[in-house]
C-alpha cells in the first residue's frame, strides 16, 4: 500500500507539473500551442500528455480549472504573506489577470459544447468570488479600499479590460489593470 501512495503522489505531482507547463505555454503562445512546446517545458514526452489529456480539450479543461484552483489558493496565502491586504489584493489581481489570459482561449475550443462551458464558469465564480471577497474585506477593514467594490464586479472589470489584448499586440491589459486596482484605494491613501 505505502507504494501504490507513492505512485499515486508521484502521478499528481506529474500531472502538477505538465499542467504548470501548459498554463506557462497557453499563456506565452495561446490554447493553440503545439503539444510538443508544451511537453518540452514539462520535461516529458508527446505520449504522456497525451495519455493524461486524450484532447487538447482535456489538458485545456484541465489547465483552466489547475489554474482556478491555484488562485484560489493564492489568495489566503498572500494575505497572510504580505505587507497589507491591499498589497495582497494587489498581487493577486496579477495573478487573476494572468489566468484569464487562459481562460479567454478556452471559450473558442468549448464553443460546441455550451454546457460544459456553463459548468466550469459556474465552478469558476464559486472558487474565485469569494477569494476576492475576502481580500476587498480585509483591505476595506483596513482602511485601504473603498468598502463598496462588489467581488463580481471587480472580477468583471478586471476581466473586461484583459479581453482587449486578445488582437492587439499593443494593448496592456497588466498596465489598465493595475489603474484600475489603484482606483480602489482610499483618497486618505494617496495616488
Amino acid at each position: 500500500m505505502g507504494e501504490r501512495k507513492l505512485k499515486r503522489a508521484d502521478a499528481r505531482r506529474n500531472e502538477k507539473t505538465l499542467l504548470d507547463a501548459a498554463a506557462a505555454v497557453f499563456v506565452a503562445s495561446g490554447v493553440d500551442a503545439p503539444v510538443r512546446d508544451i511537453a518540452a517545458k514539462a520535461g516529458v514526452g508527446m505520449g504522456t500528455i497525451y495519455r493524461h489529456f486524450p484532447t487538447r480539450a482535456d489538458l485545456i479543461i484541465a489547465v483552466y480549472r489547475h489554474q482556478v484552483c491555484a488562485c484560489a489558493e493564492a489568495g489566503p496565502a498572500l494575505l497572510a504573506s504580505s505587507d497589507s491586504p491591499y498589497a495582497a489584493l494587489v498581487q493577486w489581481i496579477g495573478l487573476f489577470a494572468d489566468f484569464l489570459v487562459t481562460k479567454h482561449g478556452l471559450a473558442g475550443v468549448l464553443q460546441s459544447d455550451n454546457a460544459g462551458f456553463e459548468s466550469l464558469h459556474a465552478y469558476f465564480l464559486e472558487r474565485l468570488v469569494p477569494v476576492c471577497a475576502d481580500l476587498l474585506d480585509a483591505a476595506a477593514a483596513a482602511g485601504e479600499v473603498r468598502a463598496e467594490v462588489r467581488p463580481l464586479e471587480l472580477m468583471r472589470g478586471v476581466g473586461n479590460l484583459c479581453v482587449g489584448a486578445d488582437s492587439d499586440p499593443q494593448y496592456d491589459a497588466r498596465r489598465l489593470v493595475g489603474i484600475l486596482v489603484a482606483g480602489l484605494k482610499c483618497e486618505t491613501m494617496g495616488a
